[in-house]
């Protein structure tokens, strides 16, 4: 039993990686201006039509012998590409020629739909750092077939998943494809990317995903070990001028939308069916040259696709990502405070609620708000929010005020301090919750060392003591070495109604290990062996939950991965506890149990028209057995769409008196683009925990840059009795217009 936590291990940790992160100061680019690139100014108009004829292309300095980031970083790209930029007082103006190895060489793309991602396709994409802190990004990218996707980096772009593709923005683009190449020609409204008017200087970086050659090379060369989204590695652009944001920078995007819905009436079995046209729409106002001001009035969320349906075998309530645009750009001002598992604000708490009724997600009507977000300076960034939430009086929800304050201040470069205030108010009740928080994120020089020291502090009308969460996260990479390690504490009474928190009242020490080796020859990319730990202490209990695995990784060239872990799960129930999580006998609170298992995952090559992502288990799972298997199957029709299909199999066998059960999910979805503009996708999903399928057909229509028209039928049914649990058909229609 544990009577004293550890704090002297938390303080010397967090003295030793804050002393080895900042070792290396940071990385000035004024030795580099040499090797960055010049942009001079339009001298005719460009016509975006994917023709590079115009002659600034000509006159224009070529960015071109890319260098590899993937499988290696040591060569040259396999095929050639030139890079041309310009400006003038509205646009800049990005043209591409993106060569082959072979004539007529047959290009991959998952669809005909924007916002693609992967590394199985071809592209080719524009990180633009218009503050130079290497930290913060707009990402710009075209495909041969003329496909846009646009998105954010944030914390540097140390991992892919930093690149947020659910932001959305208007620019212009044309691709044209030729025997031995193919070109692009972009035009991005400067209105569209914040930046400090009257600079002559950004930090940029191009890269190409190459699907023939299997490979992905960067103009700026990024190290193997890290995503060719690193802002660590970004070259500066240097404009013949001072590049200026003129006139007003003002946007509005109404909608209106009628709907249908039919819900079931409690204790009978007729439903009632209703109808409502609704208006309302959001603004987005630049304030001076860096600061977005973006407001809503009665906004409605109802395009937005539904969430995937997962098999929950944990005891903690699952995450779901934001997808709402509202919420979206600058969300790390607001979204990354504390760790996973453990965060003070999150943005799907307001505007969503949950029926007790049927155990659904709804939604919460928001009247109306404000977010205000972006820099005040090079080195201040701030945010701030506030909505209001309609009340629900046949679930007892009362309207509440929610506000949140974000400042974040940059320090030694590429490091951050950072506070947030987050305040959730009952209107009409005596009801409030308050988070105050402060985090210290780490970032060196060249992405080697990355990470964060947190403290958090709840305050509400009840819990007043023990209620702080403090610790640390560290993440080590090089190329043939990678380490994260990850302590902290919650309190007990830690209560962050605004936020995400899956439990309380512990300590928690996590990490792994993981070697790596490049074979110099075969088809092996890397592998290496890891060790993997998790460790949950209770200062009262002592040990209730450790997870110690021992892992296998390869990455091959083709980027088929294989991964094999062997896993040994300790567990001490703090509560009672359903290892099916769908009503059965419940292991008892106090109980402990010790059980082994092996984990293999396969994901294939997703270049070839039939991909796959399996994942497997077998062994024991708390007093009993657990087998399961996991599968996402896609057929690409390329380019016109693709048909897929999740699948979740797990057989939890337990000695009586407890509940054996197998859980079956089933996920098939059709997606559909006719065009680069007219899409429909149909998702089915089967859950047999939860006794229910769910049907969701959206039919979008993208009818002017950044202008929707959806069709959306939604229904939720009972999987034992097929009875409808209510259902919508919705029509919404927007279109975005700049003043």
């Amino acid at each position: 039993m544990m009577t004293r936590p550890p704090i002297f291990l938390l303080i010397l940790t967090l003295l030793f990686t804050t002393a080895k992160a900042q070792q290396v100061p940071y990385f000035s680019i004024k030795d580099e201006l040499d090797t960055g690139y010049f942009a001079k100014r339009n001298i005719d108009p460009i016509k975006i039509d994917g023709v590079i004829s115009e002659r600034t292309w000509f006159d224009a300095q070529k960015a071109s012998n890319f260098i590899q980031n993937f499988p290696t970083d040591t060569m040259t790209a396999k095929a050639r590409q030139e890079v041309m930029v310009s400006y003038d007082d509205k646009f800049l103006y990005v043209a591409a020629r993106i060569y082959n190895t072979v004539k007529n060489q047959r290009y991959v793309t998952p669809s005909l739909k924007r916002d693609y991602r992967g590394e199985a396709n071809d592209a080719f994409v524009i990180n633009i750092d218009p503050f130079m802190d290497r930290m913060n990004a707009f990402s710009f990218g075209i495909n041969p077939y003329g496909v846009q996707r646009e998105g954010l980096v944030v914390n540097g772009g140390v991992i892919s998943e930093d690149l947020s593709l659910s932001w959305d923005n208007k620019w212009f683009s044309e691709a044209k494809i030729y025997e031995d190449y193919w070109t692009a020609e972009i035009a991005i409204p400067l209105n569209t990317i914040r930046f400090r008017s009257g600079t002559n200087k950004w930090l940029i970086n191009f890269y190409r995903i190459d699907s023939y050659n299997a490979e992905r090379s960067s103009w700026s060369r990024v190290p193997n070990q890290y995503s060719p989204i690193s802002l660590a590695y970004s070259k500066p652009i240097l404009f013949e001028s001072p590049i200026q944001k003129k006139g007003t920078n003002i946007s509005m995007i109404p909608y209106v939308s009628p709907g249908n819905f039919r819900k079931p009436i409690a204790g009978t079995d007729k439903y009632s069916n209703s109808s409502n046209l609704t208006f309302g729409g959001d603004a987005k106002i630049g304030i001076g040259s860096s600061l977005n001001l973006d407001l809503t009035v009665n906004p409605d969320f109802s395009q937005v696709e539904v969430d995937n349906q997962v098999t929950n075998l944990d005891r903690f309530e699952i995450l779901f990502p934001e997808k709402r645009q509202f919420f979206l750009e600058n969300a790390d001002l607001f979204a990354n405070f504390g760790i996973d598992g453990v965060r003070p604000f999150f943005s799907r708490r307001i505007g969503v609620t949950r029926d007790q009724s049927t155990g659904q997600n709804i939604q919460n009507k928001i009247d109306a708000g404000f977010r205000l977000s972006g820099k005040i300076n090079n080195n201040l960034r701030v945010g701030l929010l506030d909505m209001k939430s309609a009340a629900i009086p046949e679930i007892n929800e009362p309207a509440y005020n929610y506000s949140v304050l974000s400042l974040q201040q940059r320090v030694f470069g590429r490091s951050n301090i950072s506070f947030i205030l987050t305040n959730k108010d009952a209107i009409g009740r005596n009801d409030f919750n308050r988070v105050a928080g402060l985090d210290y994120n780490v970032a060196s020089k060249s992405n080697v060392w990355n990470g964060k020291f947190f403290f958090m502090k709840s305050f509400d009308p009840i819990k007043n003591n023990d209620n702080a969460v403090f610790g640390s996260s560290m993440f080590y990479n090089k190329r043939y070495f990678e380490s994260k390690q990850t302590l902290y504490y919650i309190g007990a009474n830690f209560n962050p109604e605004v936020g995400y928190l899956r439990r309380a009242g512990f300590y928690k020490f996590a990490g792994y290990f993981q070697p790596k080796i490049y074979p110099r020859t075969g088809r092996i990319n890397k592998w290496g062996p890891m060790f993997d730990y998790d460790i949950t202490i209770f200062p009262n209990i002592g040990i209730t939950d450790y997870d110690v695995n021992i892992l296998y990784n390869v990455q091959y060239k083709n980027y088929v991965t294989l991964l094999m872990r062997f896993r040994n799960d300790y567990t001490k129930l703090t509560s009672d506890f359903d290892p099916t999580n769908s009503g059965g006998e419940k292991l008892k609170a106090n109980t402990s149990y010790n059980y082994l298992s092996f984990i293999c995952s396969l994901t294939t090559d997703q270049r070839k028209k039939v991909g796959a992502r399996l994942n497997s288990r077998a062994g024991q799972y708390f007093n009993g057995s657990r087998i399961n298997l996991d599968a996402e199957v896609n057929y690409r029709i390329q380019p016109h769409g693709s048909i897929s299909s999740v699948f979740s199999y797990n057989r939890l066998r337990f000695p009586q008196p407890y509940t054996s059960r197998d859980l079956i999910l089933i996920g098939p979805k059709i997606d559909l683009t006719f065009t680069r503009s007219l899409f429909l996708s149909t998702l089915i999903q089967y859950n047999n925990q939860i006794n229910n399928i769910n049907m969701n057909v959206r039919f979008q229509w993208r009818f002017a840059p950044a202008s929707d028209l959806f069709i959306v039928y939604t229904d939720n049914y009972y999987a034992d009795l097929y009875k409808s649990k209510g259902s919508a058909l919705v029509l919404k229609a927007t279109y975005w217009f700049n003043l």
